[in-house]
């Protein structure tokens, strides 16, 4: 009888739940304010993480910026003050654990308080086919974009639990959620991403830390320069270009300040995930074949040839 129950409050409260999530398709919730909020983005020396740091600093948060290249970041940091905002710079390597900690520390000590929002953006792409790759540029793209969420997710998380306030945010992939050829090292670290996250989150859930909240976010091919030369089919182009880093970065704010679980940008790309759980393997190939999808990276991977002779990855996000 308890077992009835239960399943009849399971199924009520999934309703509740769809029908909610349909109707904020149409009606935003009420935003949250952040101002005062203290922001710590990863990779904020350029692309998105560089439009996140000047988009908190609109709403009025501090931020304060991690970054491996010094230069990059102070260069960040300069657009944030240009615009009001109150920002600090730290040179990081977020593959390193030690160094990690040692500045999670250094940023409590300098600043007085704790890191109450948490946006893991650094990223990179070896940009080589599997087979051609070193070992050491699979093993940086591991550590930058999987790795490294654990060791700042355990400099933060703590003080946030202990205060019941907080937000993690994991900037992952469309392509952590399907795949495509020739990125083997980034699919799988992102897969990992989405994994690592959807873990957390559900970890907190069970824990009931209702003050601390998590957004993954799933963007498509962003126009940064990571992806240079990715090409799909031009018909498909027209409904699925790259996205403007400006806009995708909006779109991710827009579900961060509603506490949106899960956004993936454009809405176009839940498709290509619904398709991969409910269709044949072979389904999905002839799909990717007909949108041009199977080789869209090889004119990618071709064009980082010149970019990969001195072995370096390809800085992303």
């Amino acid at each position: 009888m308890i077992f009835l129950m239960d399943l009849q409050m399971m199924l009520l409260d999934m309703i509740y739940y769809m029908l909610r999530n349909s109707v904020r398709i149409f009606v935003r919730p009420r935003s949250k304010p952040i101002d005062g909020e203290l922001v710590l983005i990863t990779g904020a020396g350029g692309g998105l993480g560089r439009l996140f740091a000047q988009e908190f600093s609109k709403h009025g948060a501090e931020v304060v910026l991690w970054d491996v290249n010094s230069s990059a970041n102070e260069q960040t940091a300069k657009l944030v003050r240009e615009q009001g905002g109150k920002v600090h710079t730290y040179t990081v390597d977020v593959t390193n654990r030690d160094d990690v900690y040692k500045n999670a520390d250094q940023v409590r000590k300098d600043l007085g308080r704790n890191v109450s929002m948490l946006v893991n953006n650094a990223g990179v792409v070896a940009g080589k086919r599997l087979l051609e790759c070193p070992d050491d540029l699979v093993e940086r793209t591991l550590k930058v974009n999987c790795h490294a969420l654990f060791w700042t997710v355990k400099a933060f998380l703590p003080q946030m639990k202990a205060q019941n306030h907080g937000h993690i945010v994991t900037i992952a992939s469309v392509l952590g959620l399907f795949s495509t050829a020739c990125v083997e090292d980034y699919c799988a670290s992102k897969f990992a991403a989405v994994g690592f996250h959807e873990s957390l989150a559900h970890e907190l859930v069970a824990e009931q830390v209702e003050g601390v909240k998590t957004t993954l976010v799933c963007p498509y091919i962003v126009d940064t320069g990571m992806f240079d030369g990715c090409k799909i089919r031009d018909e498909v182009e027209l409904f699925l270009a790259p996205l403007e880093p400006q806009y995708c970065v909006e779109q991710a704010m827009n579900a961060i300040l509603v506490d949106q679980p899960l956004v993936c940008i454009p809405r176009l790309t839940y498709l290509p995930v619904l398709f991969r759980a409910l269709l044949p393997w072979e389904s999905n190939v002839i799909a990717y074949r007909f949108m041009g999808s199977d080789k869209c990276m090889y004119p990618f991977i071709d064009s980082t040839k010149p970019k990969l002779e001195s072995n370096h990855v390809i800085e992303a996000a």
